[in-house]
């Protein structure tokens, strides 16, 4: 993709900071939840799961987009190309993951007495590798669907890094069938966890209500607030990039760069460590009128 010329400075210096302040607040958080027994929790278990994650996502394409503006060669090999699809796994399992994040929540909240008892260490070892399995499934599928696709045409690709969209255009070969599959995987499954999501927040919601007291609210919405943050600037890229009918590369590699650095680099504030979320599910606990 062409950057107008002299921008490559400031946006090398611009994206540097983001990766860089993404890597070490999502470490920080992955080190704090390690090191902190009485962070040894569920809800932490899978955030430190989060983190990890966050780390992994702006390594698969910042660090050549970086290569590229510090004034190197824009080439890119076939395998190297491949291998930055890895980015539709992570992207895939942590759909998977804000949806188990969303129960988690919700168990914890209108189902107080039982939370231990459901979300046990078997049960939260269950889930976590559930969602790396779902989302390698269908990163796999999808990666394996687009190099199987004859390419004889033109040989660049108009993105900063090789995205199933952009990859498409160069196939030299019907693509209907693999688009169909594209939407259904990153569409309807994404949908489909975004209205578990909404469902899980909803009963929440209704339980919220029945507090009575303005520190139970406070205390309730302090832990969702934060959540539902997180997974609307997860999801609201996704819709920008993939759902839309026309394709925008300028729209799609702004919003993508904002999805692959600002939002991991925005997690740790979001998920900050410095309310004691266990605490605050036990103050929820004690005015639930159940």
């Amino acid at each position: 993709m062409k950057i107008p010329f002299g921008l490559e400075t400031m946006l090398f210096i611009l994206f540097l900071s983001f990766y860089v302040f993404s890597f070490m607040g999502n470490l920080l958080i992955l080190l704090a939840i390690i090191s902190s027994t009485w962070l040894h929790t569920p809800m932490y278990f899978f955030l430190c799961k989060l983190s990890i994650f966050d780390i992994f996502f702006p390594s698969v394409s910042s660090p050549k987009m970086l290569f590229y503006l510090s004034g190197n060669s824009r080439a890119i090999s076939y395998v190297d190309c491949g291998s930055q699809l890895f980015y539709h796994f992570l992207g895939c399992t942590e759909d998977f993951l804000y949806t188990v994040m969303a129960s988690e929540c919700f168990v914890a909240i209108c189902f107080p007495l039982c939370y231990t008892i459901i979300m046990s260490h078997r049960v939260c070892a269950i889930l976590a590798p559930g969602a790396s399995f779902w989302g390698c499934i269908q990163a796999t599928f999808l990666t394996t669907l687009t190099f199987q696709l004859p390419y004889c045409g033109p040989n660049e690709v108009d993105y900063y890094f090789c995205d199933i969209p952009v990859m498409l255009k160069l196939a030299c070969a019907d693509t209907s069938a693999l688009e169909m599959v594209r939407f259904i995987s990153v569409g309807l499954m994404p949908l489909s966890c975004f209205l578990l999501i909404l469902t899980s927040y909803s009963c929440i919601l209704c339980s919220i209500l029945q507090i009575c007291s303005a520190e139970g609210h406070h205390c309730a919405f302090s832990i969702c607030s934060a959540h539902l943050t997180a997974i609307l600037h997860f999801y609201m890229p996704v819709v920008l990039i993939y759902l839309k009918p026309t394709p925008s590369p300028w729209l799609d590699a702004t919003v993508c760069v904002l999805n692959n650095l600002v939002i991991p680099m925005l997690n740790p504030l979001i998920y900050s460590l410095k309310n004691k979320d266990e605490e605050v599910y036990a103050s929820i606990w004690e005015v639930l009128p159940f």
